[in-house]
């Protein structure tokens, strides 16, 4: 196939995750929509965790029973399991010591007293919430970055009709993604522009591209595993902290449906991938 083609497939998995974007311009919504839209996203990245962990976790246990089957070198395996455990840690311990850093600079300071700051329902300043969507869609482009590799090594070793049901199942995946990412600005006291959620859904749409063309000239599990780390690491650290979010909503019962539905908003996709021959 040839490269631009290659190219296109990556472009059109990531593309749907702007479908969700719009989402974060609602404005003025209660405190039990903003609550609800929190916890779908928390259910949506449950589920991206689990996602990366396992395809992560398959790769290094196939090195091992390659080892263990005498098909495969001890090495390789120490590699992997080295390699996604470093990853995870990176991503995960990173953002917090960044995170750290930009409360001693001042950046988590609270928001006027205008009714949006944490002390008001809960709802965290507005600043807070940018930084969460950045940090969701951080992690998201790291996950579609390991989505766009499985795409170009799909492609590259000629499996076409596989590489075609990865792209419609990825794409599926994102369109939920992009919801993900926004939903910490959802019914906020101002809308982010659309300049935002274009850079937005960049930076969390862009990485599948760049993966695609990556996965169709380098076939190496090592750096699959790598980025799921990263990958999962990153999300993880998300997930604590819209959980920190949610509890200071105070509708552990809506947060619960909530993170219930997006549970099923992301395996849903999954089984549809699986259905199609994924």
């Amino acid at each position: 196939m040839p490269q631009d083609q290659i190219v296109a497939l990556g472009i059109i998995a990531g593309a749907t995750i702007f479908i969700g974007l719009p989402v974060g311009r609602l404005t003025g919504a209660g405190v039990s929509l903003r609550a609800f839209l929190s916890a779908v996203a928390v259910g949506i990245l449950l589920f991206l965790f689990w996602d990366v962990v396992s395809a992560a976790v398959d790769g290094i246990e196939g090195a091992l029973l390659a080892a263990v089957g005498g098909t495969g070198l001890w090495g390789d395996f120490a590699l992997l399991a080295a390699t996604g455990a470093l990853g995870l840690a990176a991503s995960l311990l990173g953002l917090v010591a960044y995170e750290r850093w930009l409360a001693l600079r001042g950046a988590r300071s609270a928001a006027p007293d205008n009714g949006s700051g944490p002390g008001r329902a809960g709802i965290p300043p507005a600043a807070t919430a940018r930084q969460l969507a950045i940090l969701i869609a951080v992690g998201i482009g790291l996950h579609n970055f390991a989505e766009g590799l499985a795409i170009g090594q799909s492609a590259a070793s000629g499996q076409l009709a596989f590489a075609g049901t990865l792209v419609v199942g990825f794409a599926l995946h994102n369109a939920t993604e992009g919801f993900g990412i926004v939903a910490p600005l959802a019914g906020g006291p101002s809308r982010p522009s659309w300049a935002f959620l274009g850079a937005m859904g960049a930076i969390g749409g862009g990485p599948t591209a760049l993966g695609t063309v990556v996965g169709q000239a380098v076939v190496n599990t090592t750096l699959s595993v790598a980025f799921l780390g990263l990958a999962a690491g990153s999300i993880l650290y998300v997930v604590i902290e819209l959980l920190g979010v949610n509890r200071a909503f105070g509708l552990k019962v809506l947060a619960s449906a909530g993170v219930l539905v997006g549970l099923l908003l992301g395996f849903g996709t999954d089984f549809f991938l699986k259905a199609l021959g994924g």
